[in-house]
């Protein structure tokens, strides 16, 4: 009964400064202010503002709040972990192991290429025989 006789009250009050609204020449401005005091007229017309209040007020619905709280926390946390993770997957001997890009394929090789040493004569950056292969490819 309160509920509905606060939101009569602010749909009053809402009219009446649209009217003002009006009255100033903002007939934009007046209808959008109408408009939002519409809403709690409405709510009360509908039954929404009763079954509002009578959640608000029950320990089942806060303790069904709470339980949706935790589902929310839990996803963003496993969300967060699988981020983190980078999609690897726990395989059966507890290593992780990048997730195969297919069910059918296999995982990714973990083989590392050993980059070739410079000869005795060459500086580390001056091995440009991939290079000379490519040019004299195109006979260049």
């Amino acid at each position: 009964m309160l509920a509905e006789t606060i939101c009569s009250a602010v749909a009053a009050a809402g009219l009446g400064i649209a009217a003002v609204a009006a009255y100033r020449k903002r007939f934009l401005s007046a209808a959008r202010i109408a408009a939002y005091a519409l809403v709690p007229l409405g709510l009360v017309m509908t039954g929404a503002v009763d079954w509002i209040a009578d959640t608000a007020f029950s320990p089942v619905a806060w303790a069904g709040f709470g339980v949706l709280g935790v589902a929310w926390l839990l996803f963003l946390s496993t969300r967060a972990v699988e981020r983190r993770r980078g999609g690897r997957v726990d395989s059966a001997d507890g290593t992780d192991v990048p997730r195969a890009v297919a069910p059918g394929a296999s995982a990714p090789s973990r083989a590392v290429t050993a980059k070739p040493k410079p000869k005795a004569g060459q500086a580390a950056g001056d091995d440009f025989s991939d290079i000379e292969a490519i040019l004299k490819k195109h006979g260049i």
